[in-house]
């Protein structure tokens, strides 16, 4: 009762929180106590033994079981303290005579946490570098994105329904980016807004929830798009895009909604920040379906231009081709992390470079779509091209004829004092549309004929 009235009285964080540890500590001695009384005699290979062994036990902070004598024993440290790391263990020594370890300047039994603070200043370090690396990686995906969605509108000739599709992927990926980098500022760096567990940061986790979604679906609709356009429609050239817009801003909401739901009466955490729960996979597993359905079709697709396409058609098929090997390298690496994210190695240094990789393909997806699907995109650096090579023929143009009215007005005034020689110094190439040197000369001598 008196944990009860601790926690729902207005204290302060520190109070509120040693009072959690506390009862999860309580909890955890309960539980112990429950197994060790429910757990058989302790017997090896099923066969009563007469061999010394260490009794079962809780040390104050985990459960401990029948241990042989001469044995190491260990487990991963508590989650009890914030500082403790729970993929560290924590051992115990069973020696010779069946006793537990006894540390020599105590005398009393001892089981061995040291590691589960050792690394924990490097591994802030770590967090601090993460966190950054994630925001600016999200930085740079909204500027690569809306660069490439200035580019497709501006540009006329790159109108279509592909580029169309391409548009609404940037602007999910654009949506996504700012979600996270409000969340990551406002609630994972804040404490105090996580303590009081607001509802607006329970909100801004659904709507980041459905624009990952999203982010995949119409990653999807681009496979599809592919798909109907080279193996099912034969090169038809206008599809009915409305189902595209319901498949990628419409079904996110059904999976987003139902864990929002879930994760209320389930497991409603302060702002739903624990990732220790799998009801995750309701927003996931759709997310796993799309890109495993977006890569059936993208090999259908190779296979139907490799075997069908290789004597006809062969301008369509090296364009199509062109959008199905951008494709092709995104799918798989878009949704990597989604697959290998249960398995992070043990080991402290694998594990680090292992969070490095998953936080370069999570958090650096837009920059990453932005370059393969505008920048590296054949018909954008074509139409790049010929925008520049026009302003600098425009520029050029105002440029001679900015020169050929100064030229003309140096000449025409006779009560200058300049010499009209030294005005061919300043854009001879200009005026003169490509004579040479002594050309010009000649011009200034005709010039200073008028002067006489």
């Amino acid at each position: 009762n008196l944990l009860i009235i601790v926690e729902n009285s207005q204290v302060s964080p520190v109070v509120t929180q040693k009072a959690k540890e506390r009862k999860k500590i309580i909890d955890g001695q309960y539980k112990c106590f429950e197994k060790m009384n429910r757990d058989q005699p302790y017997n090896k290979s099923g066969v009563q033994t007469e061999s010394p062994y260490c009794n079962r036990t809780w040390d104050g902070w985990l459960c401990w079981d029948d241990t042989p004598a001469g044995t190491y024993t260990s487990q991963n440290c508590p989650n009890y303290f914030p500082d403790f790391d729970s993929t560290e263990k924590v051992t115990k020594y069973c020696d010779e005579t069946g006793n537990w370890f006894r540390h020599p300047e105590t005398n009393r039994t001892w089981s061995n946490y040291t590691l589960c603070i050792a690394h924990t200043k490097d591994k802030l370090k770590m967090a601090y570098i993460l966190y950054y690396m994630a925001i600016v990686g999200h930085a740079l995906s909204i500027v690569s994105l809306l660069i490439s969605l200035a580019i497709f509108f501006y540009f006329r000739s790159l109108s279509c329904q592909r580029i169309t599709l391409h548009k609404n992927l940037f602007c999910s990926y654009v949506l996504n980016s700012a979600f996270t980098i409000v969340n990551l500022i406002t609630v994972v760096n804040n404490p105090k807004v996580v303590q009081r567990n607001p509802i607006g940061c329970k909100v801004l986790h659904f709507f980041h929830m459905y624009m990952l979604g999203c982010n995949y679906f119409w990653m999807l609709c681009e496979g599809i798009y592919l798909h109907t356009l080279i193996v099912v429609a034969v090169f038809a050239e206008e599809q009915h895009l409305h189902w595209y817009y319901l498949l990628g801003w419409g079904f996110p909401l059904v999976p987003a909604s139902i864990h929002a739901v879930a994760r209320k009466k389930y497991f409603d955490d302060n702002c739903w920040m624990s990732v220790e729960t799998h009801l995750l996979y309701v927003v996931h597993g759709p997310i796993m379906a799309a890109l495993l359905v977006n890569l059936f079709f993208l090999l259908n697709i190779v296979r139907v231009l490799v075997t069908k396409l290789r004597d006809t058609h062969r301008a369509e098929s090296n364009m199509y081709m062109k959008a199905v090997r951008a494709t092709l390298i995104l799918v798989p690496l878009l949704g990597i992390q989604f697959v290998i994210f249960p398995w992070r190695p043990e080991n402290r240094l694998a594990g680090e470079i292992y969070d490095y990789i998953m936080h370069i393909l999570m958090h650096y997806q837009g920059l990453l779509v932005a370059t393969i699907f505008c920048f590296f995109n054949g018909e954008v650096q074509g139409a790049l091209k010929r925008q520049w090579m026009q302003y600098k023929a425009q520029w050029g143009q105002r440029r001679r004829e900015h020169c050929s009215m100064r030229s003309t007005s140096y000449t025409a005034t006779s009560i200058t004092e300049v010499p009209t020689f030294m005005y061919h110094n300043d854009c001879n190439s200009e005026h003169l549309n490509g004579k040479q040197t002594e050309d010009s000369e000649l011009v200034a001598l005709k010039t200073g004929d008028t002067y006489a």
